[in-house]
């Protein structure tokens, strides 16, 4: 399982690698939060419970990244952690993080949600890839 940041004129390019569908759609969560912050500094001091649908994969993606950065605006919260799975239509998922403390996680930009750029998940040999673009 892998996370990673691609190249984008504008915005910021975030990819995630798993076994599975639902490890890389927790990858790509982590390689938004990685937009913020070192997923690292993050603390899982707090759950939070999300449930989302999509009537195709892609769809998913985006209706989930929208609704990790929906808690991180609306609880100040940073999330580190992350636990998805996915029933055809329907995930659900527990994310584990704690409040923005600005000295500590040093926050580099607020991420505003993701786009339909660039969007794309897809089977590959040994697993799933799941990546789009997010405004920032």
């Amino acid at each position: 399982m892998s996370w990673e940041h691609f190249a984008h004129p504008a915005d910021m390019g975030v990819r995630g690698r798993g076994p599975t569908l639902a490890a890389a759609f927790e990858e790509v969560a982590l390689a938004v939060t990685a937009v913020v912050t070192d997923p690292g500094k993050v603390e899982p001091r707090t759950a939070v419970n999300v449930e989302c649908r999509g009537s195709s994969p892609e769809e998913l993606l985006v209706e989930w990244l929208d609704a990790v950065v929906y808690e991180m605006a609306t609880r100040r919260m940073l999330f580190g952690r992350f636990e998805v799975s996915i029933d055809g239509e329907r995930l659900r998922a527990r994310l584990w993080g704690e409040p923005v403390d600005r000295e500590r996680h040093e926050p580099a930009v607020e991420v505003k949600g993701p786009t339909y750029t660039e969007l794309r998940v897809a089977a590959e040999p040994g697993g799933w890839m799941a990546q789009c673009v997010v405004d920032v």
